[in-house]
Parts: C-alpha cells; sequence; structure tokens
C-alpha cells in the first residue's frame, strides 16, 4: 500500500442541497464525478490521507470580512456557511498539525465576493478564503499569507478585500480580462496606497498551454514568494483554466495542474471554478491530491488527452516571456512606483463600478484609505446601488494604532444614519462588529 510524503487532510462538500439551476454550471452535479474518481482510485485507503467532515462557519466569520447588505442571514444559504466552514477546518487541520496539507473539495466558490455583498456574482456570494483566513488570524494573529488564485477567472472579489493589505500577497493567474469575465486583473491593478505592489495580476493569453503556466510559476511566482516569505500558501485552486472547460478558452492539463501544485507546495488549497464537470474535474482533483500527498501522479491523464490540446503557439509564449518580465519588474520596484503614485497624501479616494451578474445589481462605490505611519490606517466605504441601497461601512483592521481605532469608531457613530439605509463597523482589532 502507497504511504504518502505529507500528511494530507481532504474535506469533500458537494452541497447537494444547493444550486442555482438544474442547467447551470454550478450545480450540485460538479463533484459527483470527483468524488467517483476518488473512490475508483482508492484514495481514501492511503496511509497518510484522511477525510473530515466540515464545520459550520459563524456569521462572525463571514462578518470578519464582509458587509453583507442587507444582513448575513438574508443573503446566505446553509451550503454557503459549510462551504466557508470547511474552508477554517481545512487550514485548522494545517495549524494544529493534525496533517502537513489539506484540501478543501467544496462548493459554492467564492472568489469573486468582495468585502461589500448585495448577493450573487461571478457565482459567489462568500469569499471562502478570505474566511478561511481571517478565522486563522483571529486566533493565531496577523500572519502573512500568500494567495496563488489558478482560476480561469480573475480573483477580483480576493483582491479587493485585500487590496490594502501588506500582510496578504495576492497573486492571480487568469485568461485575460479583455477577452473573459470579470473582464478586470490587468497588470497596473497593483492595490492600495498601504500594499502596492501586493496585488499581482497575470493576464495570460488565450490557449496559454502547460508550458506557459509552469513558465509564470517558475520565473515570477516562485521568485516572488521567496521574496515575501508567506508563514501560510493558499493555493485558490480554480481548475477552469482546463483545455475541456466550456466557459474558457486556456489549455491547461490535469498532470499540468498537478505538477504546479508539486512546485507551489501549499498549505491549503480550496476548489474555486471549474466547469468540465466529466471531462476535468476528477482528473484534477486527483492530480492535486497526490501532489499534495507527495505521490506519483504520473498516471492521471484525461480519456481524451492528446499533446495538441496543451500545445501553445510561439507567439503566446513570447507573449508570456515579455509578460513574465514586465511584472516581476513591478515587484522589484514597487517602492518607487507607489511613491510616484501616491507621494505624501494622507488620505487616498478610489471608485468602483462592480456588477452582480447574476444577482442583476449595479453598484458604486467611493473608498476613502488612510494612511497612517505607524499602522494599516482606516478604510471608508461608502457604497450604492440600483435596488436604493445607501450604505457606510467602516473597517478598523488588524494591527490598527490607537490613533486609527479612534478615528474609525468616530466615523461610525458620528455619521448621520438618515442618509444611509445601513451603517456598518468591522472591528478587527476588537474583533467586534456592528450595523446600524
Amino acid at each position: 500500500m502507497n504511504k504518502t510524503k505529507n500528511k494530507l487532510g481532504i474535506i469533500l462538500f458537494p452541497a447537494f442541497d444547493w444550486q442555482i439551476s438544474k442547467t447551470h454550471p454550478e450545480r450540485k452535479e460538479r463533484l459527483l464525478y470527483t468524488k467517483d474518481q476518488i473512490d475508483e482510485e482508492g484514495i481514501s485507503d492511503i496511509e497518510g490521507i484522511t477525510f473530515h467532515n466540515p464545520i459550520v462557519a459563524t456569521e462572525t466569520d463571514i462578518k470578519r470580512v464582509h458587509f453583507v447588505v442587507p444582513d448575513v442571514s438574508k443573503i446566505l444559504t446553509n451550503s454557503h456557511y459549510i462551504s466557508a466552514g470547511a474552508a477554517i477546518k481545512s487550514l485548522d487541520l494545517v495549524m494544529n498539525k493534525e496533517v502537513d496539507k489539506a484540501f478543501s473539495l467544496t462548493r459554492p466558490p467564492g472568489h469573486h465576493a468582495m468585502r461589500v455583498v448585495y448577493g450573487d456574482r461571478g457565482f459567489c456570494v462568500t469569499n471562502i478564503e478570505a474566511v478561511m483566513i481571517e478565522n486563522i488570524r483571529q486566533k493565531y494573529g496577523n500572519l502573512k499569507v500568500a494567495i496563488i488564485d489558478t482560476d480561469a477567472h480573475h480573483g477580483d472579489g480576493t483582491e479587493d478585500i485585500y487590496w490594502n493589505d501588506k500582510n496578504t500577497l495576492f497573486i492571480s493567474l487568469h485568461q485575460d480580462g479583455r477577452t473573459l469575465y470579470p473582464g478586470t486583473g490587468f497588470t497596473d491593478e497593483l492595490g492600495g496606497p498601504n500594499a502596492y505592489g501586493y496585488n499581482i495580476n497575470i493576464p495570460l493569453p488565450p490557449n496559454t498551454g502547460d508550458k506557459g503556466f509552469l513558465y509564470v510559476l517558475d520565473n515570477l511566482v516562485l521568485p516572488i514568494l521567496d521574496d515575501f516569505k508567506p508563514d501560510i500558501i493558499i493555493n485558490s485552486a480554480g481548475q477552469d483554466n482546463h483545455y475541456s472547460d466550456p466557459l474558457t478558452n486556456m489549455n491547461f492539463s490535469a498532470k499540468g495542474y498537478a505538477l504546479l501544485n508539486e512546485k507551489l507546495n501549499p498549505d491549503v488549497a480550496v476548489l474555486e471554478g471549474g466547469y468540465s464537470i466529466e471531462g476535468a474535474l476528477p482528473y484534477i482533483n486527483t492530480g492535486i491530491i497526490l501532489a499534495m500527498a507527495g505521490l506519483d501522479y504520473s498516471n492521471v491523464i484525461e480519456p481524451d488527452f492528446h499533446i495538441s490540446k496543451v500545445t501553445q503557439s510561439n507567439d503566446v509564449t513570447k507573449y508570456i516571456e515579455k509578460l513574465t518580465e514586465q511584472i516581476y519588474s513591478n515587484w522589484k520596484n514597487k517602492d518607487i512606483l507607489s511613491n510616484n503614485k501616491f507621494g505624501d497624501k494622507q488620505y487616498v479616494t478610489e471608485t468602483k463600478r462592480i456588477y452582480y451578474d447574476t444577482s442583476n445589481i449595479m453598484e458604486h462605490q467611493v473608498i476613502t484609505y488612510k494612511r497612517c505611519d505607524k499602522c494599516p490606517g482606516v478604510t471608508k466605504i461608502e457604497s450604492t446601488n440600483d435596488k436604493n441601497d445607501n450604505i457606510l461601512a467602516i473597517n478598523i483592521p488588524l494591527g490598527a494604532c490607537r490613533k486609527c481605532q479612534i478615528e474609525g469608531q468616530d466615523l461610525f457613530n458620528n455619521n448621520d444614519v438618515s442618509q444611509y439605509t445601513n451603517v456598518y463597523l468591522q472591528d478587527r482589532v476588537n474583533d467586534f462588529y456592528h450595523q446600524k
């Protein structure tokens, strides 16, 4: 019998009671073929691989990350609480040293869920990785975390949540936003004024194959991780870069995903997208499991695999090499770029327009960041939408100095409530969340 190099914990939660519709790509059959493949391969019989039940995330877990409008209980379903809870359980297993690594095979996914949540966008309501990370930080302190998002769609929700957080490095490898939802994720989206350069987008051209993904990993992602030196590495493991995915135009293989995970060596992987339910997910998930466990994955091959399916053109190769050079230069020069952009401004204001494609809501945000030389500052979000919501949301981050804590509390207490439909306070220092 095989024995793993790494103790691997797996949490499998298919969420059979939740789906957008019976024919929607994100439906309840999405993990059934994966479960069958895991059983067929005898994964549960391998010494060193253990299966665990998810926990149920709490409202407090959600409120550490999100401002949910009108309220958490009105938007989330049981499946969202459990999907987030499964991710929490995964990282808990690692932090408690019950396992070396963990894989949260859950749905619904979460990486399009932003800090403000009015409904479902990109099949996501709750950002399960962020809920997981902030739960662990509340227990263990403000750990340095690197999130590597390998979904074909730009992880715009995770980007939004960690836009101004220097302790969270977010790297998204995705199909170029000019050719795919959500239309964002470009190289000049580098982060907020307190974390400029720590948000790294790698918009890959359509038809990028195994060679391109692994080139970017070796020549960009891994060198940046060496510089950043995270305490925890998370793979936001979207699988819709696969050559058979019906929603995208990429040429990655199951074995390529496995090799990426072997090289990346994440502490936790969390399933995100991936909609080739029968032809890709069972093989990718099996490959990731074997790679994380330190086992041989060379025989993981899709039934329809042919080398031509993952071959990329010379033009794509040259484009990726030039893109990699440009992005690495941004990383190395991030302090100079930040100074050029923000100078000595104490407050920086940005605006965003966000469309909830599933819930059909258009949102407009005005975000004001305070720059503080002692801490990450305070963030104020004023958000309106075409459903007549008008909210004020205040975030006091972990590590906020006493002066910024007071400023955040004053912003919450002294604003005229009558001009807003909801006012929210997210006080991470005291783990206190209030709404009025």
